[in-house]
């Protein structure tokens, strides 16, 4: 069990959950004071120690129901197995013992060795894998002597406890086709749970690897033999032989439902996070532009979760470093108090203003989708940036700051987009109505956030507004969802803007997006 608490804790990390070592440390002992008998109590206990947040709470309940469905249930029946095998053992010698019989494995034990010894000196004219000889056809007598030997125990156990017979070795077809015909589900489930563990199921990464880790688990249970066994009945062209072909592809057939269900299991467990990820990873990386409906709504929460790293980045106080410039007269006056004995060296720190943002975004229909995605982004660093001024235009310039601030956000998007974004494009007439009307929100500690393609229709670009602006700000980052080799083409005005730039860059991806936003909160650390 404690393998399977660490491979339970592995796949908690490849969902989410952030489980440290010393987490994992106190997990293994609060389950050494719980013990794993009571499901209720083990699943609390781990809750506890493992999960620190509903996210995590969540998460942790989903993967326990999952993982420990048959490992918790196991060890209760091995414990439960071995309890009555010891009290049958003693209730056995007592009772041998007064009777004056000779003990389980004695006489019995020889009669049945016996019985095999004369099997198996039956099927010498087989195959070494319980298939007719060559030459010979199979007949109902092969497979009962066959079921015979089957019957006779487990595998190496020879069957009884005395007698001095030799054991029969059984071959991995008549293991399957025992295991498989057994109609014991706990003895099938034991024997699935082996077989994924040699077969490595655990690293199951994406759905279409379940037939290659199914067949695994099969041919580590014997299935080779079997379908060599299959092969031979299918040649010898009888009925007897077809009936029991028959059975063996039903055996067959039996333990692959088990190994699949086994896998989609443990695929759930570790498999389902690591095919989240890689399909993240795709679509961040995906041109925003050409994201499909199912990519855009996987993109809200990338997005949303993007942001929150940014936030959690930014928003951690900096720490005052024992280096830099002396401020000698701050310093004198820390040390006024005790005559300098110890002295307490204090530094000048660099004054940090709080991130002021003012986006001013072109919806017209080839850049919608883009800015879409980088107001959701501003939107949800709401509270790193709480200064910050939104302005959407087309043909003439509109603020939507109240829209964002009121609304839902997709809500509050169709609106501006069906409101503002139906114009011809004119950055002249934009930049000329934010002198008009809001030239009062941008100041020294104003990052201006310009996303568009900068494709004016051949209008006057205002230049001089746009080199005014950017005197009076901080810095100016301007974000293109075109490539470079388009800048300054037909009616592209880029390259005549791009001298006012603080930093102007290809934005193509959410990556991109994110990559950009970190860039302006970095210039206010």
């Amino acid at each position: 069990m404690e393998r399977a608490l660490t491979q339970f804790i592995r796949a908690l990390r490849a969902a989410g959950a952030s489980v440290s070592s010393a987490e994992a440390i106190d997990a293994a002992r609060a389950l050494a004071v719980v013990g794993y008998a009571d499901r209720e109590r083990m699943r609390d206990a781990l809750g506890i120690v493992l999960a620190k947040s509903e996210e995590e709470k969540r998460l942790h309940d989903d993967l326990f129901d999952v993982y420990f469905s048959r490992a918790a249930a196991q060890a209760q029946r091995e414990r439960e197995q071995r309890s009555r095998r010891g009290r049958g053992s003693e209730d056995g010698d007592d009772e041998n013992a007064q009777d004056g019989k000779e003990p389980d494995g004695g006489r019995d034990g020889r009669a049945d060795a016996d019985r095999r010894r004369d099997a198996g000196d039956r099927r010498d004219g087989d195959s070494a894998d319980g298939a007719p000889s060559e030459g010979g056809a199979p007949t109902a007598g092969d497979a009962q002597d066959a079921d015979g030997a089957q019957a006779g125990g487990q595998p190496g156990s020879g069957g009884g406890g005395g007698g001095g017979g030799r054991q029969i070795a059984r071959d991995p077809a008549d293991e399957f086709l025992s295991l498989a015909r057994s109609g014991d589900a706990d003895r099938i489930a034991v024997a699935m749970e082996r077989a994924g563990v040699a077969a490595g199921v655990d690293e199951i990464r994406f759905a279409s690897q379940t037939p290659y880790y199914v067949r695994r688990m099969l041919e580590h249970l014997g299935v080779d033999a079997l379908e060599r066994r299959l092969l031979q009945w299918l040649n010898a062209q009888t009925e007897a032989a077809q009936a029991e072909a028959h059975g063996l592809i039903e055996a067959r057939s039996t333990l692959q439902r088990h190994a699949r269900h086994f896998v989609d299991q443990r695929f759930e467990v570790f498999g389902r996070a690591a095919t989240d990820a890689f399909l993240d990873d795709v679509a961040v990386n995906r041109e925003i532009g050409e994201l499909s409906l199912r990519d855009i709504e996987r993109m809200k929460v990338l997005v949303a979760r993007m942001a929150r790293r940014l936030a959690v980045r930014h928003s951690r106080r900096r720490r005052a470093r024992n280096r830099g410039q002396l401020d000698m007269r701050r310093t004198m006056r820390a040390n006024a108090g005790h005559d300098g004995v110890p002295v307490e060296l204090v530094w000048r720190r660099k004054r940090r203003d709080r991130p002021k943002i003012v986006a001013v975004c072109d919806v017209s229909g080839s850049v919608s989708q883009y800015v879409r995605f980088l107001l959701l982004f501003l939107h949800a660093l709401k509270d790193e940036v709480a200064d910050l001024e939104a302005f959407a235009f087309s043909a003439h310039l509109e603020s939507v700051a109240h829209e964002l601030q009121t609304l839902p956000f997709e809500k509050a998007m169709d609106r501006i987009i069906g409101r503002i974004g139906g114009g011809s494009t004119d950055y002249g007439v934009a930049l000329a109505d934010l002198k008009n009307h809001h030239w009062n929100v941008i100041d020294r500690r104003t990052t201006i956030l310009v996303l568009g393609d900068g494709r004016s229709n051949h209008a006057d670009p205002r230049l001089d507004i746009f080199q005014e602006a950017a005197d009076r700000a901080k810095r100016v980052v301007w974000l293109c969802p075109e490539p470079r080799v388009r800048w300054g083409t037909g009616d592209s005005v880029i390259p005549k803007y791009q001298p006012f730039c603080t930093h102007l860059s290809y934005c193509a991806t959410a990556l991109d997006l994110e990559r950009a936003l970190d860039e302006v909160l970095t210039a206010y650390d």
